[in-house]
């Protein structure tokens, strides 16, 4: 690929980047700017088709759909899955640790325990409420 192709590609793909960003960082719902971005990325996949190159052209299809689906993980039912999954396990270790306090007779570990392990519940509720709180 010669230097002026190349540096067409980095260009496209820079002005691809700052309208992916400017996108994301618009005020409007996470649903709409996925939409918008999603359009965005269609129509740059339609323009591709007009470019001779096709070592750029696939690059760019390449990297397109990979952001188009990179774009569909951010979903927040996605997002609050994994929280939820990951608030379970961080809750699981926290009653682990209580348990083994207990287990080995140790007043003073076991009310550090506790206090660690409601801690850790109160975090993870407070993460989860606010995750549904932006969702709707």
């Amino acid at each position: 690929m010669s230097k002026k192709s190349s540096g067409f590609g980095k260009f496209a793909l820079g002005a691809i980047v700052g309208a992916s960003l400017g996108v994301l960082f618009a005020p409007k719902k996470g649903s709409e700017t996925r939409k918008d971005l999603k359009c965005l990325i269609d129509d740059m996949l339609a323009k591709l088709n007009d470019i001779d190159m096709d070592e750029v052209r696939e690059s760019f299809e390449v990297k397109l759909y990979q952001l188009k689906e990179d774009i569909d993980d951010l979903d927040k039912e996605k997002v609050m899955k994994v929280a939820q999954k990951k608030a379970k396990q961080v809750q699981d270790a926290a009653n682990e640790l209580v348990s083994y306090a207990i287990e080995k007779g140790t007043p003073i570990l076991e009310k550090s325990a506790t206090a660690i392990r409601e801690k850790a519940i109160q975090t993870t509720k407070e993460v989860l409420k606010k995750l549904e709180t932006e969702e709707k």
